[in-house]
């Protein structure tokens, strides 16, 4: 059974150090982030709620498997599996075709909450970075004594600017769609931890380690061949 983040699991776990390999692609990761939507005279208000919310996924769009993970910012467990598998699945998997990776926010509390609106606010380019830079301090906001000071601080790292932030987490209206997709999703597909995952159909829960997840994808791209 993977590692999972429970709806009723909310007490933080300690979170291993990244490896300095880790680190050096955290820090490509930030400077790609900058020359993202956000920056320039790009706004988050140039987006509507409806493109924020929109799906935003790795890979081709006709990749013949489709796995859709559910992940809070917040969970240690969504971290472990960002940082230790999904590298892996990525270059093996994303990367040569076989599969399109999608990520859908399940904000377990408030922090978790803002983080997942500040990445979206950055539009599609830039939100894979944020997310990785959110994982990546995960420890740092999610203890925090001024929890939105600590994610401003993380921001700041890809170039979004406190002001900008301020804007984000006051948009309701993305709040409210967050929201409704995580209540979608535990009512419709039975997600009630983090992370989750569907593939082709099939829940898959935990974060499991590259050798287990990929057995799943191998079995549903035989699946997809038949």
């Amino acid at each position: 059974m993977g590692r999972f983040y429970s709806l009723q699991h909310l007490v933080y776990w300690e979170v291993k150090l990244p490896r300095l390999a880790q680190g050096l692609a955290f820090v490509l990761l930030a400077l790609a982030a900058v020359s993202g939507p956000w920056s320039g005279s790009v706004r988050a208000a140039d987006q509507s709620v409806q493109d924020m919310l929109a799906d935003r996924f790795l890979g081709k769009p006709d990749a013949p498997v489709t796995i859709i993970e559910y992940a809070s910012l917040g969970c240690p467990h969504c971290r472990a599996f960002h940082t230790d598998t999904l590298p892996e699945v990525k270059k093996n998997y994303v990367e040569t075709g076989k599969v399109r990776f999608i990520f859908r926010d399940f904000p377990l509390g408030d922090r978790a909450l803002a983080a997942s609106m500040i990445a979206r606010c950055a539009g599609p380019v830039r939100y894979f970075a944020l997310l990785e830079l959110f994982f990546r301090d995960q420890a740092e906001w999610m203890r925090a004594p001024d929890g939105l000071g600590a994610l401003k601080a993380t921001a700041k790292k890809a170039g979004v600017s406190a002001a900008q932030v301020d804007a984000c987490i006051r948009n309701e209206d993305l709040k409210q769609g967050l929201r409704r997709i995580a209540h979608e999703a535990s009512q419709k597909q039975g997600i009630n931890s983090t992370p989750s995952f569907v593939i082709e159909g099939e829940k898959v829960e935990g974060a499991l380690g590259y050798k287990a997840f990929a057995e799943q994808i191998e079995r549903a791209l035989k699946a997809k061949a038949k």
